[in-house]
């Protein structure tokens, strides 16, 4: 697995670390995190909030299309579903 370019803040109870132990637990949070962040987990956790049309899409594919289109329309929301 290719490392990403990403600013992550690791926090431990240990006091200290050296290279080689935080070089490990980014790794791993790396790997947790390639799996969790794609675009089927981002259509479950979020829906599309349409004021326009007065619907909450929660549909996957409608969710990607919604945020693959160039020139969205105002008043379309991306909202968590937390």
């Amino acid at each position: 697995m290719s490392p990403q370019n990403r600013d992550l803040l690791v926090l431990t109870k240990k006091t200290a670390m050296n290279a080689k132990q935080l070089k490990h637990e980014v790794e791993l949070l790396n790997e947790l995190l390639y799996n969790v962040e794609n675009l089927n987990s981002f259509c479950t956790a979020n829906e599309v909030v349409d004021i326009n049309r007065y619907k909450i899409i929660q549909k996957p594919h409608l969710i990607q299309q919604a945020i693959r289109e160039k020139g969205s329309s105002p008043f379309v929301f991306i909202s968590n579903k937390n």
